[in-house]
């Protein structure tokens, strides 16, 4: 296999996994099984990272969920020259003509209409609406990559230095099944959950939705790089992320700058550019994400109104959060915060895996007890119900994932957890 296409099979892959997984918090949060599947959407790491963190795997280098308005015209930022097209790999981009707004650059001109888009003109394209700057470790992958780990997604990664300092940054383009939560879960993220500066969430005139997210490639802060990204979700499927660093890698890499390159308003123009309309053209009908769904999901509404009638007298919920098929809130007896955590989703969804309690109640309930150490730490109870109702609930010695403990156990004891989880109230919802 050519070195090229080792890159891209890697970098599609990492797309891939990327985009539908999460950032990793460490192996308590992993412990924490259910808990996890549902903090993703809050925590999802975006699709335009991986484009930048598969460069850690092949030649350009390497999951807070996490993501204004004003004139594009006024924060568009300078191009790259558009005279010629730049090889894959090329290393330069800097010029000064700047495009009207909204238009396409000459390097995506063609007409759509589903043509394949190469990965030279996506990272063309890509370079014609960044600074003016040095790049390097400059790839990108087209539309045409079908029977490959990451069919369906396209994108370009590259290291900017625009006299500031390098930055990784990278961009991605799929297109959302119509049953894909991510149509509409594209909003700013629990702030219990994820550390961050700033977040606006834009409804588009066109009926899309932007988020543009300022935090931190750690949650625990432990190094000082910086992760900004924008993520446009349209009313056609259109994905387009963007991400960017203060430094030259995502991880692993001193911070090379204070801030990453691009303004929140020029991380917008970017993403919602009409040069990526023949790119999202081009890439293959999504597939449905959930083939055989038996059931209706529990919205975030239905579990907080089923969780507060199964709370212990005294106890109520405060700080709430959460999105479809996942519920947060914090409770406080007296002796500090507490955040309790629930799942509830359909087991039929995850095809045959099996479940392993470790314990069978009279009833049929499987139950599995898990009592995950650190700071915070987290006690968690997992259930399947006997019609395939899986209830998860957790709760912490802190008011969230990533806030020291302010107690000595969660607020509510493995056997209130347990009682909560196992209710009757829960019910799979057809």
């Amino acid at each position: 296999m050519s070195a090229p296409d080792s890159f891209e099979d890697d970098l599609l892959h990492a797309m891939t996994r990327t985009g539908e997984g999460l950032r990793p918090q460490g192996p308590a949060e992993l412990a924490a099984g259910g808990l996890e599947r549902g903090r993703r959407r809050w925590r999802r790491r975006s699709a335009a990272a991986a484009v930048s963190g598969a460069a850690a795997l092949a030649l350009v280098g390497t999951g807070a969920v996490y993501l204004t308005d004003g004139s594009p015209a006024a924060s568009r930022p300078a191009p790259a020259a558009t005279g010629t097209t730049p090889d894959a790999s090329s290393g330069s981009g800097a010029g000064s003509a700047s495009p009207t707004p909204g238009s396409s650059p000459a390097t995506s001109a063609a007409p759509s209409g589903g043509a394949g888009v190469s990965g030279e003109e996506v990272l063309a394209a890509f370079k014609a609406l960044l600074p003016q700057g040095q790049i390097s470790d400059a790839r990108g992958v087209g539309t045409d990559a079908s029977g490959r780990p990451g069919a369906g997604v396209s994108g370009a990664g590259l290291v900017l230095d625009d006299g500031k300092g390098k930055a990784r940054i990278g961009i991605s383009f799929s297109r959302i099944a119509e049953d894909d939560p991510g149509r509409t879960d594209n909003d700013c993220p629990d702030r219990k959950l994820v550390t961050f500066d700033a977040c606006t969430a834009t409804a588009l005139p066109d009926g899309g939705r932007l988020t543009v997210f300022q935090g931190y490639e750690y949650p625990d802060r432990r190094a000082d790089t910086k992760w900004w990204n924008a993520k446009l979700t349209g009313k056609d499927g259109r994905r387009i992320e963007l991400s960017e660093w203060n430094s030259p890698e995502e991880k692993g890499k001193p911070v090379s700058r204070a801030t990453p390159p691009l303004t929140p308003e020029q991380l917008k123009a970017v993403v919602t550019d009409k040069s990526w309309d023949r790119v999202i053209a081009a890439l293959p009908e999504p597939v449905a994400q959930t083939p055989g769904r038996r059931s209706t999901p529990y919205t975030k509404e239905e579990i907080l109104a089923t969780a507060a009638k199964l709370l212990p007298a005294g106890l109520k919920q405060a700080e709430t959060g959460g999105s479809e098929g996942y519920a947060n809130f914090v409770v406080n007896d007296g002796k500090g915060k507490s955040m309790v955590e629930l799942n509830v989703d359909d087991w039929g969804l995850h095809r045959g895996e099996p479940f392993g309690g470790t314990e069978t109640l009279p009833d049929g309930t499987q139950v599995k007890v898990r009592k995950v150490p650190g700071n915070p730490a987290r006690w968690v109870v997992d259930t399947l119900h006997p019609d395939g109702l899986r209830v998860a609930v957790g709760a912490l010695n802190s008011g969230g994932p990533n806030a020291a403990a302010s107690r000595t156990a969660p607020a509510l004891t493995v056997e209130q957890l347990k009682a909560i989880a196992t209710s009757p109230e829960w019910k799979l919802k057809k």
